[in-house]
C-alpha cells in the first residue's frame, strides 16, 4: 500500500512551499521597531525617542491614557455611587453567585490571624495603588478569603501562640502575649506580602501573564471548595469559643479537627448560642433576600445589622467580661509608618508566596476578562500582574496583608454604576475614614459574629461540590483533576496542594495526548466532510483508501502507540504479513534448491529430453508461479497470503501541530512497512522550519494534499 500524508485544511499555496525546491527560501521581513520593543525585550530601537518614552509610561501607567479622556457627565456620577457602596461592603460584605468574600475587613484578619486593623490598611492602600497601575474597570480589589486562609496557613505554622507564653505574676499560669504575637506575625506578613509583590511585578515583567492557563476551571473551583472546607474549619473555634493550638503542615486540617471535638465538652455556652442566633437569622434574611431580589430596591445589609446590634448588646451587656465571650478588642486609629520587611523569613516564605501570587493573580484576572468581555474593552493580562504585584509591594510596607480581587464587591461595583477605577478610589476614602474616625467602634463586637457571618457565607462555596455530578456526565477526566485538586488541598494544606494540583493537571493533558483517539475516516455523501465511520453510519469508507486519524498530535510518548494504532485499525498486521511472506519466500527458496538437485540428479541417469518432460509438468502453485522457481517480483497473492482491502493509506495530520525525531523515525518504519518507496517525510504547515532537520529519502517525496479529498 502506498503511503499519502494529508496535512489537513491549510492553503495549497502555503504546502507547495514545503516541496524540496533548490532555490533559497526568502528571509523574513524585519519587524518594524514597534513590535520589536516589548516591555522586557533585551533588543531596544536603535535611539530612543519621546514617543517610545511615552509609550512605555502609558503601559505602566495605565490612568494616563484614560484619565484625561475620562467622561465627568457621563460616569462620575455613577463611580461615586459605586464607590460608597463598594466602601461599606468593605465593612460588611456579603456572598454573590457562588465565588466567597468575607463579609469584613476584621474576618479578612481573623482568617489571615493578624490583628483586625491589617484588614483596613490592607482594604485602603492596595486598592488605591490599583487605580494608577489596574486596566480593570470593574475589579474590585481588596482582601479575599482564600488568600487569607493561605497567609493564615503560614502565620500558624511559622510564628504560633505557643511561642509567646509568659507566666503570670511569677506564679504557674501561662497565657498568650498578643501583642508580641501580633507584631511578630504583622512583620512576618509584611515581608510575605512584599515577597508576593516582587513574584507578581516579575512575572508581568517577563510576560508571564498566560500562567494563568494552567490553572483550569476545574482546578480552581475544586481549589477554592477545599479552601472554604478550610475556612469552616478555622472559624469552629470561635463558634464554640474553645482554644486551640496551632496546627501546619499536611494534615494539619484533620489534626485540628480532631482536637475541636475533643475540646467540645469545654464549649462556652454564651459564645455558641451567640454564633447559632446570628447564623440563623443572617441565612434567613439572605434568603429573603434571594428570593425577593426583584421587588427589593437593595438586598437587606443583614451582615451590617448583625454587627451594629450585637456590637451594642456587647458593650451593653459586657459579654466579654460577665460570658467570657471573646471579642475583637482594641483597634488603633490612623495610619502607621512604613516598616521595612525581615529579610530572614525570605527562605522561609518563598514557595508560600508564590503560591500566593499565582492563585491571587488567576482570581483577578478571571473576573476581569469576564467584565472585560461584557463591557468591550480590554484587559492586560501582563499589566494586570504588574499591578497586582506593585499593589502588594507598596501595600506590605504598610502592614497590608496579599490581596486578590471579590467577586461580590466588583459585581456590586458594577451594578451600582461604576464605570472606572475612579470607583476604588471611592472606596478607598470611605476605608480611610474608617481607620481614621469609625475604627474604635468595633472593639466590642464578638468574634462569633464574624466567624457566624463568614460560615453562613462559605453556602455558595460549597454548592460548588455539585460539580461532582456535572463532570461526572460531561467530562471525567476533568472530575480526576477537581477530587484530586480538593483531596490534595485538604491533605496538604493549600501551598502544597496547588502545587500537586498543578502538576496533576499536567499529567492529564500528557496522558490525553499519549492515548488519542484513533479512527479510520469516511466520506460523506455529497459533501467533502469524513467523520468517524464508527461513530457516523453516513460516512462510508472510500473503497480501497484507509483515512487513519490521530486526535493529537505525534511524538515520542505516542509515537509506537500511532504505528500500532494504525495496524489494529486499518485491519492488517503488516509486520505479521512481511514475516509470513518472509517464511513463504524461505520456503520458496528451499524448494528451489531442492528442485535443482533433483534435476541435477536425473540429469545423471536420464536423457536430455527425457529430464526436460519429467521437469515440466511440475504441479502449480496456488499463485500460479511453477513450483521450485522464484516470481519475478513476489507478491502477497503469489505466494498464496492474504491480500489487504486497501491499496493507499492516507494518514490525516489535520490536528498534528509538531513532530519530533521519534516520531519521524517511526512514520519512516510506518512508510518502510506499507512498501512506500523512499519518498520525503510527512510534515505540517506549523512547523515547516523542521524539514531541513528531518534527513534525506533519497528518491522521491511523499504526496502532500492539504485535504482529505484532494489526495483522493
Amino acid at each position: 500500500p502506498r503511503g499519502i500524508v494529508c496535512p489537513g485544511p491549510q492553503d495549497q499555496q502555503c504546502m507547495s512551499r514545503l516541496s524540496h525546491t533548490s532555490s533559497p527560501q526568502p528571509r523574513p521581513a524585519p519587524l518594524p521597531p514597534s513590535s520589536v520593543l516589548t516591555l522586557v525585550c533585551c533588543s531596544f530601537p536603535p535611539r530612543c525617542s519621546a514617543s517610545t518614552a511615552k509609550s512605555l509610561l502609558f503601559r505602566f501607567l495605565p490612568f494616563l491614557r484614560w484619565l484625561p479622556r475620562y467622561p465627568i457627565k457621563d460616569w462620575l456620577l455613577g463611580d461615586i455611587i459605586s464607590g460608597f457602596s463598594v466602601g461599606i461592603m468593605h465593612l460588611p460584605q456579603g456572598e454573590r453567585r457562588g465565588l466567597l468574600a468575607v463579609p469584613s475587613w476584621l474576618a479578612y484578619a481573623l482568617l489571615a490571624g493578624l490583628p483586625p486593623v491589617t484588614g483596613l490598611y490592607s482594604s485602603f492602600y492596595p486598592v488605591f495603588l490599583y487605580f494608577f497601575f489596574g486596566t480593570s474597570r470593574h475589579n474590585s480589589v481588596g482582601p479575599f478569603a482564600v488568600i487569607s486562609v493561605m497567609i493564615g496557613s503560614v502565620t500558624d505554622s511559622l510564628v504560633p501562640s505557643e511561642d509567646f507564653l509568659e507566666s503570670v505574676n511569677s506564679t504557674n499560669v501561662t497565657m498568650v502575649n498578643e501583642a508580641r504575637r501580633d507584631a511578630a506575625r504583622v512583620e512576618l506578613v509584611a515581608t510575605l506580602t512584599i515577597l508576593v509583590g516582587v513574584f507578581q511585578v516579575a512575572l508581568g515583567l517577563l510576560q508571564f501573564g498566560f500562567v494563568v492557563t494552567y490553572l483550569s476551571d476545574p482546578l480552581v473551583r475544586g481549589y477554592t471548595t477545599a479552601a472554604s472546607v478550610h475556612v469552616l474549619i478555622s472559624q469552629l473555634k470561635y463558634v464554640f469559643g474553645i482554644s486551640l493550638g496551632e496546627h501546619s503542615g499536611p494534615l494539619s486540617l484533620f489534626t485540628t479537627f480532631i482536637e475541636i471535638c475533643q475540646k467540645l465538652p469545654k464549649t462556652n455556652v454564651g459564645t455558641l448560642v451567640t454564633a447559632i442566633i446570628a447564623m440563623v437569622a443572617i441565612f434567613i434574611v439572605k434568603e429573603l433576600n434571594h428570593k425577593f431580589s426583584a421587588k427589593l430596591p437593595m438586598p437587606i445589609p443583614i451582615e451590617l445589622i448583625t454587627i451594629i446590634v450585637s456590637t451594642g448588646i456587647s458593650y451593653g451587656v459586657n459579654l466579654n467580661s460577665k460570658f467570657g465571650i471573646s471579642v475583637v478588642g482594641h483597634i488603633p486609629s490612623g495610619l502607621k509608618p512604613p516598616m521595612a520587611p525581615n529579610i530572614k523569613y525570605f527562605g522561609q516564605v518563598v514557595g508560600n508566596a508564590f503560591a500566593i501570587a499565582v492563585v491571587g493573580y488567576a482570581i483577578c484576572i478571571s473576573l476581569g476578562k469576564i467584565f472585560a468581555l461584557k463591557h468591550g474593552y480590554k484587559v492586560d493580562s501582563n499589566q494586570e500582574l504588574i499591578a497586582l504585584g506593585l499593589s502588594n509591594f507598596l501595600g506590605g510596607f504598610f502592614q497590608c496583608f496579599a490581596i486578590s480581587c471579590s467577586m461580590s464587591r466588583s459585581l456590586v461595583q458594577e451594578s451600582t454604576g461604576g464605570n472606572s477605577q475612579v470607583a476604588g478610589v471611592i472606596a478607598s476614602l470611605v476605608i480611610l475614614v474608617t481607620i481614621l474616625k469609625i475604627g474604635e467602634l468595633f472593639r466590642d463586637l464578638p468574634k462569633a459574629i464574624l466567624a457566624a457571618i463568614i460560615i453562613v457565607n462559605l453556602k455558595g462555596m460549597f454548592k460548588q461540590f455539585a460539580d461532582f455530578r456535572t463532570l461526572w456526565k460531561s467530562n471525567r477526566v476533568d472530575l480526576m483533576v477537581w477530587i484530586v485538586t480538593f483531596v490534595a488541598t485538604l491533605l496538604l494544606n493549600l501551598d502544597l496542594g496547588l502545587g500537586v494540583s498543578v502538576a496533576f493537571a499536567l499529567l492529564t493533558v500528557v496522558f490525553q495526548t499519549q492515548l488519542p483517539h484513533y479512527s479510520i475516516l469516511g466520506h460523506i455523501s455529497d459533501t467533502d466532510i469524513y467523520r468517524d465511520v464508527v461513530e457516523y453510519k453516513q460516512a462510508q469508507e472510500v473503497p480501497g483508501v484507509k483515512i487513519f486519524h490521530s486526535s493529537s498530535t505525534i511524538y515520542f510518548a505516542n509515537a509506537e502507540l500511532y504505528s500500532e494504532a494504525l495496524k489494529k485499525k486499518s485491519g492488517t498486521n503488516v509486520d505479521r504479513l512481511i514475516e509470513k511472506k518472509k517464511k513463504a519466500l524461505k520456503k520458496l527458496k528451499k524448494r528451489q534448491k531442492q528442485a535443482e538437485k533433483e534435476k541435477a540428479k536425473r540429469q545423471k541417469v536420464l536423457p536430455r529430453a527425457a529430464t526436460i518432460r519429467a521437469l515440466c509438468p511440475a504441479p502449480p502453485l496456488s499463485s500460479g508461479a511453477a513450483e521450485g522457481s522464484m516470481p519475478a517480483e513476489p507478491t502477497l497473492r503469489s505466494l498464496g497470503l492474504p491480500v489487504p482491502d486497501f491499496h493507499t493509506v492516507i494518514l490525516d495530520f489535520s490536528p498534528v501541530n509538531f513532530v519530533d525525531t521519534v516520531s519521524i523515525k517511526i512514520l519512516k518504519n510506518v512508510r518502510k512497512r506499507l512498501g512506500e518507496q523512499r519518498r520525503r517525510p510527512p510534515a505540517t504547515l506549523q512547523k515547516a522550519s523542521q524539514m531541513p532537520h528531518w534527513g534525506r529519502w533519497d528518491s522521491g517525496r511523499l504526496p502532500h494534499f492539504p485535504r482529505a479529498r484532494g489526495s483522493l
